[in-house]
């Protein structure tokens, strides 16, 4: 089957084939009789050309709706309003209970009231949606799981406090009300992290570019996680060759350094390295620690959301490494995970240089 549309190279054309199509194409006549099907159509119905063509529409796809009505039989495909253009994808089964998504536009001659000379249907498989609707199940499952142990912290103390102010001390006071902004913080931080996926995902995520000293980032990162308590010497900086002068989004910086280290305190051992070194077109940095690294299995899994490595050591959303992988990529950079020089999980970063109207 050849469509009627072709792409120019040169002064060759290039006629399109429908079975190069990536979702299925079923076309019915005037009569309903189908008069052309490409291959993915074949494939998603578990057919064959020669026993469709030249049958009618319904008996070739006998689809269903949830609750069981023929499709063909609502959809009128050749009477109802002469204004009808076409028939938005719905979710539609087949007889052996196979699931797709179904779409139809409906060929009028003349264009604006004639009557119906063909109906074209498209079909996709529901795999994909499926595995969306799998994610944000999990995403909502993740939310209201993290949201939940803070919030409820909050609550009780915050309850504790108004019911009986008077019976505490001023110290016993002091650690509810730090132990109140801590889980707000956290919760802070969850929305923010959640904010963050959603402009990743919708391609929405703005870049705000400046000169940054990554070094000087990083030893910032570093003293953050000091002031909160982890031993200095826990953390080494490595800084190799001359930087050339990098335009980058300051704060996306401090996040993508804040949460790889967080990620190698809390599923690394041993002492924690950052080092920056230069490229031709930019800078590379790379965070190491000395645990169990990565096994390589996993490494093209590590940057998919809800990933959280070790099992026995759970914490935290799992949506980290993917929300560093997007701001990576919106700097027009990449990154990777390997294993260390001495063991361990090496997450390497690289960013280009850029420019301050390179935004």
């Amino acid at each position: 089957m050849r469509g009627g549309q072709s792409h120019q190279r040169g002064d060759a054309a290039c006629p399109v084939d429908a079975d190069d199509l990536p979702d299925g194409v079923v076309v019915a006549d005037h009569r309903g009789r189908v008069v052309a099907v490409n291959r993915a159509a074949c494939r998603l119905t578990g057919t064959s050309r020669e026993a469709v063509l030249g049958r009618n529409f319904a008996d070739v796809l006998p689809f269903r709706d949830h609750d069981g009505r023929d499709w063909w039989k609502w959809l009128d495909a050749y009477g109802g309003l002469r204004i009808r253009s076409r028939q938005p994808e719905c979710s539609l089964y087949l007889p052996g209970g196979q699931e797709l998504l179904v779409a139809a536009r409906f060929v009028r001659v003349p264009e604006r009231g004639g009557d119906v000379a063909r109906v074209v249907v498209t079909l996709r498989g529901a795999a994909a949606r499926a595995r969306l609707e799998r994610s944000r199940a999990d995403l909502v499952s993740t939310v209201a799981h993290e949201l939940r142990s803070p919030l409820t912290s909050v609550k009780g103390f915050t309850a504790t406090l108004l019911a009986k102010w008077g019976r505490f001390t001023d110290d016993q006071k002091r650690v509810m009300l730090e132990t109140v902004n801590a889980d707000a913080d956290r919760v802070t931080r969850l929305i923010t992290e959640l904010l963050d996926v959603s402009r990743i995902e919708s391609g929405r995520l703005q870049i705000h570019r400046q000169v940054v000293d990554v070094p000087a980032r990083a030893r910032k990162i570093i003293a953050g996680r000091v002031a909160a308590g982890e031993p200095e010497e826990r953390f080494r900086l490595e800084v190799t060759g001359g930087l050339p002068e990098m335009w980058l989004d300051q704060d996306k910086v401090d996040q993508i350094l804040g949460n790889l280290l967080e990620n190698a305190v809390r599923h690394g051992r041993g002492t924690v390295t950052i080092v920056v070194e230069p490229l031709e077109w930019g800078v590379a940095v790379s965070v190491r620690d000395q645990g169990e690294g990565v096994a390589p299995e996993l490494a093209s899994r590590v940057f998919r959301q809800f990933w959280r490595g070790n099992a026995r050591r759970r914490g935290g959303t799992g949506l980290g490494l993917f929300i560093v992988k997007g701001l990576v990529e919106a700097h027009g950079g990449s990154i990777d995970v390997r294993r260390a020089p001495g063991g361990g999980a090496e997450f390497r970063f690289t960013m280009p240089a850029g420019t301050p109207d390179f935004a």
